[in-house]
């Protein structure tokens, strides 16, 4: 099982606000003095970082975005039956992976906190100091298989975006979108994704039925 991380295991932010956190690394760039119009307007940190992907000092505002997702981590919220699900996956037999857009360390730091983090193990694949391999790349996803010896054909992904759907279709990974408001089940749908879950507490049961 592959599991995007925020929004689908926990809400990153909760504590520490996106757009805050997007406004510290447009600051960076103003000081640069190589911010751009539509950067500018953007509250999401990702954006931001993928907006300035291919330039000089990407790296530097990399380890800024990090410091800063490893600092909301310790304030991340669990998305309601995900520890929960996690542990019954594990109980049954089955792998679990983390695939992200957001910094490893971060991850790493919020699974440390739910005492999950052995679970998971090395199956932590998420940002790069290349923002240009954030998903819909499917690099993660490569890098997830490659690393705990899965075939594509064996895993679900459990993703919120259409960068995730799209980073699943491409390496032949069955997708399940979870969307806790409409809008974004409206938009996983539209590109294409079949089966979209409200709650995880539906798969949960599910699997502790089964």
């Amino acid at each position: 099982m592959l599991f995007d991380f925020d929004g689908p295991l926990a809400r990153l932010f909760a504590g520490h606000p996106a757009p805050h956190v997007a406004r510290l690394l447009k600051d960076q760039l103003d000081e640069w003095g190589v911010m751009t119009p539509a950067l500018r307007g953007s509250e999401d940190p990702l954006e931001v970082i993928r907006g300035f992907a291919h330039r000089d000092r990407t790296s530097e505002l990399e380890k800024l975005l990090t410091e800063q997702e490893i600092h909301a981590a310790s304030m991340a919220t669990p998305t309601p039956y995900s520890d929960n699900l996690v542990r019954l996956l594990v109980a049954r037999g089955h792998q679990v992976a983390v695939t992200t857009n957001n910094s490893p360390l971060a991850v790493a730091r919020y699974l440390q906190g739910r005492q999950l983090a052995h679970l998971f193990g090395p199956h932590i694949h998420g940002r790069t100091h290349d923002p240009s391999l954030m998903k819909p790349h499917p690099h993660c996803l490569v890098s997830a298989l490659e690393s705990t010896g899965a075939y594509a054909a064996e895993c679900l992904m459990i993703g919120d975006s259409v960068g995730d759907y799209e980073a699943a279709r491409q390496v032949g990974v069955t997708f399940l979108g979870y969307a806790h408001r409409p809008q974004k089940e409206t938009r996983l749908r539209a590109a294409g994704a079949s089966h979209v879950i409200r709650s995880l507490q539906d798969l949960y049961i599910a699997l502790r039925d089964a």
